[in-house]
C-alpha cells in the first residue's frame, strides 16, 4: 500500500474529487482520447520534453485540459468544481488537488472508493479509475486544469509525472 493511501481522509477526498466520476458516456471518454491521439500524430514532432512551464504551450493535450475535464469529470465535480455534497468533494480550493501531483495522479489513474472526509464534510462516491480510458496527456491537461482553475494555484501536470505513478 502507498504511503499516500495512509494519508488523511481529506486528502484522499480531494484526490477523489479532481479525477472525476463520469462513467456516463465511454463514447465521449474515447472521443477525447481517439482527439487528442489524432492531435498528436498530426503534431510534427518536437525533440524538447514537456515540463511544468511549458505544459500549456505544448500543444492540444495541454490545451484541452477544460475540455476533458467538462467531458468527463464535470458531472460529478460540477463545471465548477464545487463537487456534489455527500458524494464527490469539491476540487476548488482543495489542498489535496493542489499538493502533490503524485496523489492526485494516482487517484485519477487507478480510482478511489469508500468513505473519505474533505475541509469537514464527508463524502462517499466512487471514483473511477481513468487509466484504461484517457490517455497519459488527456490525464495531465485535466489536472493542470483543475490545479489552476477556480482559485486553485499550483503547477502544471506534466504527461511524464503522470506516465511515472504507478499502481
Amino acid at each position: 500500500m502507498h504511503a499516500f493511501l495512509k494519508a488523511p481522509a481529506a486528502g484522499l477526498v480531494a484526490l477523489l474529487a479532481v479525477s472525476g466520476c463520469s462513467q456516463s458516456s465511454s463514447t465521449a471518454t474515447s472521443t477525447t482520447t481517439e482527439s487528442s491521439a489524432a492531435s498528436a500524430s498530426e503534431a510534427p514532432a518536437t525533440s524538447a520534453p514537456t515540463t511544468a512551464s511549458n505544459a500549456m504551450a505544448a500543444g492540444a493535450p495541454a490545451g484541452d485540459g477544460a475540455k476533458v475535464y467538462q467531458t468527463n469529470c464535470s458531472s460529478c465535480h460540477q463545471t465548477n468544481g464545487q463537487g456534489t455534497p455527500g458524494a464527490f468533494p469539491p476540487l476548488a480550493g482543495n489542498s489535496v488537488v493542489t499538493g502533490d501531483p503524485v496523489k492526485l495522479v494516482h487517484i485519477v489513474k487507478y480510482g478511489l472508493s469508500g468513505a473519505i472526509e474533505v475541509s469537514g464534510h464527508s463524502f462517499n462516491g466512487m471514483m473511477p479509475a481513468w487509466g484504461a480510458q484517457l490517455s497519459n496527456a488527456d490525464i495531465a491537461a485535466a489536472l493542470t486544469y483543475v490545479r489552476s482553475s477556480w482559485g486553485n494555484k499550483a503547477s502544471a501536470v506534466t504527461e511524464a509525472q503522470v506516465a511515472a505513478v504507478s499502481k
